[in-house]
This record gives C-alpha cells, sequence and structure tokens, in this order.
C-alpha cells in the first residue's frame, strides 16, 4: 500500500484570499464575522472579503475564488481525479437568478463549470455528504492512491454564502446571534463561514501524511451527534493507522459552538481516550464552512503548525466539560499524530488521522 501525502495546499476564507494571509490575519486577532440578510435573519457568517457574498453573478465569483485556491497548489497534474465538495453547490446562483453555464440546470452543472474553469482533464468525482463532505472526498482520494488506482489527485471543498444555508440553520435555532464560542458556558450555536480550499494530495513523501481516517455514520440523531459514533469513528480511524489513542497529540474538534454537539463529542472522545490530548477548534476563526470545513480547516490546522501561529483560545472552556483549547501547539514529538474531526448532519460522523513527518 502506497503512503499518501499533503503535497501543497490552498485555501480562500474569510481570514484571508491565501493561507500567508490568514495565518498573519488569525496572528493578528482574527476577523469578526459580517452581518447578512435583514432583521431578524441577519445572521452573522464568516465572509470572504473578496466582493459582497451577495455579488450578483455567483458563477463569476465562483470562479474567481476557486482558481485563487488551486492556484496555491502550484504546479498539478490536471489528468488526475479531481474530487470536489460541497454542502450547498450552487444554491446561490438559484437565489441571485443565475442559470449558470448550462441550459439546463442539475447537480452536476457545479462540476462541468469547475472542470471548464480549471480546464481540468482527469475524471470529476463529485461528493456532498452534508458537513462531511471534504472529509470523505479525502477519504476517497486517499483510498485511490494507496490502493495504485492513481498517484495524485485534487480534492477541493467549496462552500459560498447562500440564503437558503442560513435560513435552514436558523429555522432550526442552531446559529448563535454573536461569535461562535466553542465549549464555552454560554455558547449558543454556531456560525456559518464561506471558504474555498484545494489539497493536492500524491504519494511522494512530503511533511504531512494521512495514515488513516474513517466516516461512520449513525442515525440516532440525524441533526446531532452521537458520542458511540464519535467513539467508534475514532477506533476505526486509529486502527488503519496501526496506532493507538496514546499516539495522539491533538484533536481538532469539530467543536462549531452546539451546546449539545459540543458535549457531545468530548463524550465521544473519552470512551476512546483515558485522558484527552490537547485539543483545539478553528470554527471561531473562519466559522463552519460545512461541506468545505474537512479540507479548509486540514489545510489551516497544517499551516498554524507548520509556522507556530495558533487561534488563541476565545472564552474560558464550561468547567462541567472538564476540557479546555490549548493555547499554543504542542511541541514536537507529542504532536506527530492528529486526529481532525467533523461531525455534520445526517449522521456524519468522519475523522482523520495525520502524521507530521517533520
Amino acid at each position: 500500500m502506497r503512503g499518501v501525502f499533503l503535497q501543497r495546499s490552498g485555501l480562500v476564507c474569510a481570514l484571508g484570499a491565501d493561507l500567508p494571509a490568514a495565518l498573519a490575519c488569525l496572528e493578528a486577532g482574527g476577523v469578526t464575522p459580517a452581518r447578512l440578510g435583514t432583521p431578524p435573519q441577519a445572521w452573522p457568517c464568516f465572509t470572504i472579503a473578496d466582493a459582497s457574498a451577495a455579488a450578483p453573478d455567483w458563477y463569476a465569483r465562483a470562479r474567481r475564488l476557486i482558481r485563487a485556491a488551486v492556484a496555491q497548489c502550484g504546479e498539478v497534474d490536471r489528468r488526475a481525479p479531481l474530487f470536489l465538495a460541497s454542502c450547498s453547490l450552487d444554491v446561490g446562483a438559484f437565489e441571485d437568478a443565475t442559470t449558470g453555464p448550462g441550459a439546463t440546470h442539475d447537480c452536476l452543472v457545479l462540476a462541468d463549470a469547475v472542470r471548464a474553469w480549471l480546464d481540468w482533464q482527469g475524471p470529476v468525482h463529485w461528493v456532498s455528504t452534508a458537513c462531511t463532505s471534504s472529509h470523505n472526498a479525502l477519504l476517497a482520494a486517499a483510498d485511490g492512491i494507496r490502493a495504485g488506482a492513481f498517484t495524485h489527485a485534487l480534492v477541493l471543498g467549496v462552500e459560498l454564502h447562500n440564503r437558503f444555508s442560513s435560513a435552514g440553520f436558523g429555522a432550526l435555532q442552531l446559529l448563535d446571534v454573536r461569535r461562535p464560542r466553542p465549549l464555552a458556558a454560554d455558547r449558543a450555536g454556531l456560525v456559518l463561514g464561506e471558504a474555498v480550499a484545494a489539497l493536492w494530495l500524491g504519494d511522494a513523501s512530503a511533511r504531512w501524511r494521512l495514515a488513516g481516517g474513517a466516516n461512520v455514520v449513525s442515525g440516532a440523531d440525524p441533526a446531532g451527534a452521537s458520542a458511540a459514533a464519535v467513539a467508534a469513528m475514532c477506533r476505526l480511524a486509529l486502527a488503519q493507522a496501526g496506532l493507538t489513542p496514546a499516539d495522539i497529540g491533538l484533536i481538532k474538534l469539530q467543536a462549531a459552538g452546539s451546546p449539545a454537539n459540543d458535549a457531545t463529542e468530548l463524550a465521544g472522545l473519552r470512551a476512546v481516550f483515558a485522558t484527552l490530548p490537547a485539543l483545539t477548534t478553528l470554527k471561531a476563526e473562519i466559522g463552519h464552512t460545512l461541506g468545505a470545513s474537512g479540507a479548509a480547516e486540514l489545510a489551516l490546522l497544517c499551516a498554524c503548525l507548520e509556522s507556530g501561529v495558533w487561534p488563541r483560545p476565545r472564552a474560558a472552556a464550561e468547567p462541567a466539560l472538564d476540557a479546555a483549547f490549548a493555547s499554543r501547539p504542542p511541541e514536537a514529538p507529542a504532536r506527530r499524530y492528529l486526529l481532525a474531526n467533523i461531525l455534520g448532519f445526517g449522521g456524519g460522523h468522519s475523522t482523520l488521522v495525520v502524521e507530521d513527518c517533520a
């Protein structure tokens, strides 16, 4: 079985137009989410600052941002497979009366558009499994590389603001009216965000190796997390990587600020880890970017560990949770292996085991 390595990555998000800009913004204190819409539906949202998130030409904006994220990966083989992951796809184009590049419109129009924008010659796979979309795209791409089906793949996570997503989460009373406060006693919900992330994977050795991963679907709570499923995904991912819980030095939590899910995720982890390792989350800095979150947060997390720039805890953790975010990255070699969790609607629970080979 071949190794799978993150060769290069690109990210456009609320923190900046590329990874260096995002790190500089994070080090300077981050950004405050914008407010979109009209009261009482003017929810906070971590928007990309290139232009208004409600720009009339949705496709023109998507093309610009996707090309910008992929360009950060440098030279890539456009004959390789491309895995396009998104939760809302191009629903924003419907809202703004943009019909898209084709005469007909179905779920594959965005995939066809991305192929044209990037002049992509290889196969394009569309992955949409709610918030776990780009994690599942990463798992699928990694499986193909390990099996020798191909040597490289591009995983592209895309999530741009639309009123449909905000209205849906708002109607379910899952959104906070302030900045999200993961693990805090007064946490009141999540805040959505925009992101476009590009991850170029290959079998040549690099600093970050995808050592394992798992996706577990549980119907126990279609709109929330299951502690048993969180524990199961961790055990499966560790088994694939050939590791024990004691090998993990850092966990990037889902931790979006949900009163129930934050606690449930920790309960599931405690069923596996006798002592929790260092913890962090990125959703207080870029928001919950839905289907793009797995790719976006992996790109940003690896960049943070490489640079030493670290998300500062923004609120004290609820004492009853008996957990807190690390104020600085763990020192090597303790952080050699890390877990990156993404939980989503429909009972999706996914995690990646990543090795720091530095």
